[in-house]
């Protein structure tokens, strides 16, 4: 039998914090198992929410220095992490970092992530694996989504998986391949409409609940180019400000730019379900919390929808994350060709020592 213990790090486009966790993973026969041993999320401070938010903003040095400074900060949480649960780094095989994406621009061979590998690992002690996606982009692919691969092998039970993240990226499982891809926007929108009500994202969908759906706007949102365009496809955060929010811009309340938002949404999410015909999806990230979203999207389709427990919805990508650096580690694909449209399928991932 085959395990690895890992440490996988997340941090998101919404930019809520850092997540951490340890897994376990095992096969046997072809067979993949996993256990979440710890999990906690670090939530960043100002500086660096202000840093991240204008990251793409950045001169060249300046980029480069917040590269350096973000690895020694991440690795300093997982000290903080090794120390809180009595962890010994020394059965630790390593950490797999996704870093904090700045630029994605697969259309010109471009994505890039903050978090340098290296001073991770040297501030921790423990090899690193990082950069998942530029490979998979210089082969010509969206370099996003890469969790389907662990959907795939971690949660067979389900036709599809869904993340409500920063974006909404969805993995459907077929008899001979699994596509995935960015459906529409997320949290991202959702938070910065409640932060500028000030609140630091809506809880629950409370706030959109109050608002009133702003029919022009839902219909501008709802026939965007982006969602004619044939899979695979991704989103950032160009797209987001030079293409969604421009259409919402001041003209509503924030209140009723929640409503619709989250109008939107669901909707987008519907139909995905609705064209894949799936019978059960398991959805994790921050907005399986927004109890409003899950609603409304229940009242939407008649796919079965399912909420795992707190660790998975709050630390799936994490786990997943950890997962892509045992494949790196086998030399098995970690990025899928019929996900996001690489010539062939991708060994992801560049190894530090410490």
């Amino acid at each position: 039998m085959t395990s690895f213990l890992t440490i996988g790090l997340m941090s998101g486009t919404s930019m809520d914090g850092l997540d951490i966790v340890l897994s376990k993973f095992d096969n046997e026969n072809d067979q993949w198992r996993f256990s979440i041993e710890n999990y906690k999320t670090y939530n960043y401070p100002e500086f660096w929410i202000e840093t991240l938010y204008n990251s793409k903003n950045l001169s060249g040095l300046e980029l480069m220095i917040a590269d350096k400074d973000l690895g020694t900060y991440f690795g300093e949480r997982v000290q903080e992490f090794l120390s809180e649960f009595n962890i010994n780094k020394n059965q630790i095989d390593f950490i797999a970092s996704h870093g904090h994406t700045v630029f994605h621009q697969p259309e010109i061979n471009l994505t890039t992530q903050i978090g340098c590998g290296q001073s991770i690992a040297q501030s921790t002690g423990i090899p690193v694996i990082n950069d998942f996606r530029t490979k998979n982009v210089l082969a010509g692919g969206q370099g996003a989504p890469l969790v389907p691969i662990g959907d795939q092998l971690l949660f067979p039970g389900y036709n599809a998986c869904l993340n409500i993240g920063g974006f909404c990226n969805i993995s459907v499982k077929t008899k001979s391949q699994i596509v995935a891809y960015d459906v529409c926007p997320g949290n991202l929108p959702l938070n910065l409409y409640a932060q500028k009500s000030g609140f630091k994202c809506d809880f629950n969908g409370d706030i959109a609940r109050e608002g009133e759906i702003n029919r022009d706007l839902l219909v501008r949102l709802d026939e965007l180019s982006f969602y004619q365009k044939k899979n695979p496809k991704s989103l950032g955060t160009e797209w987001l400000d030079n293409d969604f929010l421009v259409e919402i811009g001041d003209s509503v309340s924030n209140k009723d730019a929640l409503r619709t938002l989250t109008e939107h949404i669901s909707n987008q999410l519907a139909i995905a379900f609705d064209n894949h015909n799936l019978a059960n999806v398991l959805i994790t990230g921050g907005g399986a919390k927004n109890t409003y979203l899950i609603d409304l999207l229940r009242s939407k389709t008649s796919t079965k929808i399912q909420i795992p427990e707190i660790a998975i919805v709050d630390f799936k990508e994490a786990l997943i994350f950890g997962f892509l650096g045992v494949l790196y580690t086998l030399r098995i694909p970690n990025s899928l060709a019929s996900v996001t449209g690489s010539k062939e399928n991708i060994i992801g991932g560049t190894f530090h020592s410490p």
